[in-house]
């Protein structure tokens, strides 16, 4: 039936248009966005997992500057430890060079006095940001367990909690200096701690008094050997070697714990170039793809076109059976 107040063909033809309209306008979008999913109402549930992938990718991206951070952090505690174990072999040549006979002892103490020095002002300017592991002074900076920031976590249920590297800078302590400038703890720090040392003789194992007098071992930083004797520099080669010993085994353990760091770094790295391309997965859109259905859309909507006309023509035609 044709009839002047309906047009059946052309509703038909003008509801295909509409729908072909509207997925142009989707495929138009995806291509000038890049998305496939842009938006919830596009897909709630992957628009929701794209979203919180996205969120703890930023938080691991905040998670690669605090390693980075205590990278140097290491970095810097193992340079002042490493300078320090070559200060430190350099007062032990000086001692043995004090034990032969007919050496002026007072003029290699001033050569280490020199060297001890250098021992305070290499602790103190190993900082990094505020942080320095190998120098303690009571009541501004003390040593404890130092924690760096691993990763971040989410686990099946949603809960989120963060891993750290932990490191206590007690270990790695060279000089501990108490609340008075310049007065140093006899009990912690390596180069401030009193060492303890035998000495032995033909007629056995003997302690020997200390080149201060009073106890039987000596701080690193307190060393003067201007009136020592033979004995009393065996005992400052003893206290030398014990605290080169420590150094050496604080500056193995800084660099373990920087080689952790360098293999978290390269997995958080890994980890979010994963999570990435992950969520590119659900939401990106192939471009290939969509240039294809754009052309093919493009094709429907023009035959759609030419269909709504038609149907429109029919109507015209109608006046034809009027005409006299």
């Amino acid at each position: 039936m044709t009839s002047i107040l309906t047009n059946t063909a052309a509703i038909a033809a003008l509801s295909t248009l509409r729908s072909i309209s509207s997925n142009m306008e989707q495929t138009q979008s995806a291509i000038s966005s890049g998305y496939r999913i842009e938006n919830a109402s596009d897909n709630a549930a992957y628009w929701s997992i794209a979203t919180t992938m996205r969120s703890d990718n930023n938080a691991l991206s905040t998670v690669k500057d605090a390693l980075g951070l205590g990278a140097a952090t290491t970095d810097t505690a193992y340079t002042a430890l490493k300078s320090s174990i070559s200060v430190v072999d350099q007062i032990k040549m000086k001692i043995t060079a004090a034990s032969q006979p007919g050496v002026d002892k007072s003029k290699i103490q001033k050569e280490i006095d020199q060297l001890q020095d250098q021992l305070v002002s290499i602790s103190k300017s190993a900082s990094f940001s505020g942080q320095n592991w190998v120098y303690e002074k009571a009541g501004v900076n003390t040593a404890g367990t130092q924690a760096i920031v691993g990763s971040f976590n989410r686990d099946a249920s949603g809960n989120i909690s963060l891993t750290t590297l932990q490191y206590n800078t007690t270990s790695s302590k060279l000089i501990a200096e108490t609340a008075t400038a310049g007065v140093y703890s006899t009990t912690s720090g390596m180069l401030t701690k009193v060492y303890t040392a035998n000495y032995t003789n033909s007629v056995g194992v003997q302690t020997v008094g200390s080149l201060g007098g009073g106890s039987l071992g000596e701080s690193l930083l307190t060393l003067d050997i201007t009136n020592a004797t033979v004995d009393q520099l065996s005992i400052a080669l003893a206290v030398t070697e014990a605290a080169l010993q420590d150094m050496t085994d604080a500056a193995a353990d800084i660099g373990a714990v920087n080689a952790r760091i360098d293999l978290q770094t390269s997995f958080v790295n890994d980890l979010t170039d994963s999570i990435e391309k992950g969520v590119g997965k659900l939401v990106d859109a192939d471009m290939n793809e969509e240039s294809t259905r754009l052309k093919a859309l493009q094709t429907q909507q023009q035959l759609g076109i030419q269909a709504l006309s038609i149907a429109n023509n029919d109507s015209q035609n109608i006046l034809t059976l009027f005409r006299q």
